[in-house]
């Protein structure tokens, strides 16, 4: 269908300037048929009549076909065609089909609605963006009351329920309260599953619309109309805000979107009259929005979560550090647009910031330092720990008799014997020297600390009162035995 402007561009031409059919087709970009139904070439027999076309035979078998089966495509009706006899291309046969087929236009009422009354809403995707590691989906969230046709928009990162309730109480707090209906489309965050006019809806919205007072209120299926102010609200924000605009962060993109709207959206002619802007109608119908509650909704995402091992717990593909005591107990994580929180029973133990890359871990320094107080306690409580603990210079020498090829379990149980019976000190002094004499082993400290406990000069010990030295029998050994020692080549004729 051409507009009235067009048409009458192609009669002026036709019958003022006298052009050919061709000739105007080709210079308004339109189809020669539309030319010719325009000037109503059937209505005379003039001096350009119309060629004869390929697809004429058979033009009554098309109209009788698409009569009995108004909604078969072109393609099949050309197939039937040429089973028929028809030789001419697909291209010509489906102009034809699409001039011939009725068509059924159904008639709307224009969509009137009080002020304060209905909002509607619903999810655009926006492509894909690199958030670290991780390939995030950008959505947004657009809401727009249907009287002022003030909007409400909102990126995230996801299409979960927590965030499509997110929005909503963003929404009611940016109009200072909300509408009595709220108008949705079948996705799954509002509505679970349909029969018929049976709904089931989904019970964190429910929650929600209890808490605000509202009424959820789905489309019927296929009516996409119903809700169009919505529609027509996103293809805005597409063509008037996301083209030609780049981001680095979520919070600048939604700081640049809610400046757009104040600035551009709200400001844009009031549909229902030129003379006043959507923010001038806004004003006038947000006193008649339902008062807000004196709490918001909760939004915030509520899972059971268990570390069995490590001092991490897992949410949304990344690893949230807890207390090394909370390991292995069931706990609770709550997880808000910004900040995971773990809380064991009612008590909180960790609170993180978000992240929305993958497969980070998100550590709290005390946690880190809490388990290796732990591990230092349970490792001096090892021999070694015991040793090391004592005598740090063991720690060296016991490393470097492993790389010799000594076993360290016995190397330690020889230092702790030499420990217990020459004490820390000494102990100490002979495992330096063994380092300095490059002999890392035990044996080499128990040389050394029993060369320095060997006495440098004879002392004279009196045991004459000792009673165990009275009852030792001594037997006495003839003197001349020692003469001899003394001189034992006197016999020697060549002495």
């Amino acid at each position: 269908m051409i507009s009235p402007e067009t048409r009458v561009q192609i009669r002026h031409y036709f019958y003022a300037e006298h052009w050919k059919i061709g000739t105007i087709a080709s210079e308004l970009g339109v189809h020669p048929d539309t030319v010719s139904l325009a000037i109503e070439a059937q209505r005379f027999g003039g001096a350009t009549p119309l060629r004869p076309s390929i697809v004429d035979p058979y033009l009554e078998f098309i109209r009788q076909t698409l009569e009995q089966h108004p909604r078969l495509c072109a393609t099949r009706i050309y197939q039937m065609a040429r089973d028929r006899g028809y030789s001419g291309s697909v291209v010509q046969l489906r102009r034809t089909v699409a001039r011939l087929r009725p068509q059924k236009h159904e008639p709307f009422l224009r969509l009137q609605t009080f002020p304060g009354q209905q909002a509607q809403a619903d999810w655009a995707h926006f492509g894909n963006v690199l958030f670290g590691h991780a390939r995030r989906a950008l959505s947004c969230f657009v809401m727009t009351l249907s009287y002022s046709r003030a909007l409400y928009l909102e990126f995230f990162f996801d299409q979960t329920t927590e965030n499509f309730l997110r929005g909503h109480v963003h929404a009611f707090d940016a109009w200072c309260g909300q509408p009595r209906v709220i108008l949705y489309d079948n996705l799954k965050s509002a509505v679970l599953e349909r029969r018929g006019d049976q709904i089931l809806f989904n019970p964190r919205l429910l929650e929600l619309s209890a808490h605000y007072h509202c009424v959820p209120q789905p489309c019927q299926v296929r009516a996409g109309n119903q809700k169009g102010r919505v529609e027509r609200a996103i293809r805005y924000v597409r063509d008037s805000f996301w083209a030609g605009r780049t981001f680095t962060t979520l919070e600048e993109c939604n700081r640049q979107a809610w400046l757009w709207r104040d600035q551009v959206a709200h400001q844009r002619p009031w549909p229902g009259e030129d003379g006043r802007t959507v923010a001038q109608v806004f004003t006038e119908e947000q006193p008649r929005l339902l008062p807000p509650p004196v709490h918001s909704f909760s939004t915030e995402r509520i899972e059971t979560v268990c570390s069995r091992k490590t001092i991490y717990v897992r949410f949304d593909l990344n690893d949230y550090s807890i207390p090394p005591e909370a390991v292995g107990r069931p706990l609770t994580l709550v997880a808000s647009d910004t900040t995971v929180r773990i809380l064991d029973g009612a008590v909180e133990i960790a609170r993180h910031r978000r992240t929305y890359d993958r497969r980070q871990a998100v550590l709290e320094p005390a946690h880190q330092e809490a388990v290796l107080k732990i591990k230092r306690k349970a490792f001096h409580t090892t021999p070694a720990g015991r040793l090391e603990q004592i005598v740090p210079e063991s720690k060296t020498l016991l490393d470097l008799a492993f790389a010799q090829g000594e076993s360290a379990g016995t190397q330690t149980v020889k230092l702790l014997k030499l420990l217990d019976e020459f004490g820390a000190a000494a102990l100490r002094r002979a495992i330096v020297e063994a380092l300095e004499r490059n002999t890392p082993r035990a044996s080499s400290v128990a040389y050394l600390l029993r060369r320095q406990a060997r006495p440098s000069t004879l002392l004279a010990v009196d045991l004459s009162r000792h009673p165990q030295a009275q009852a030792i029998d001594v037997r006495t050994h003839d003197l001349e035995t020692y003469d001899e020692l003394a001189h034992p080549h006197h016999d020697d004729p060549k002495h």
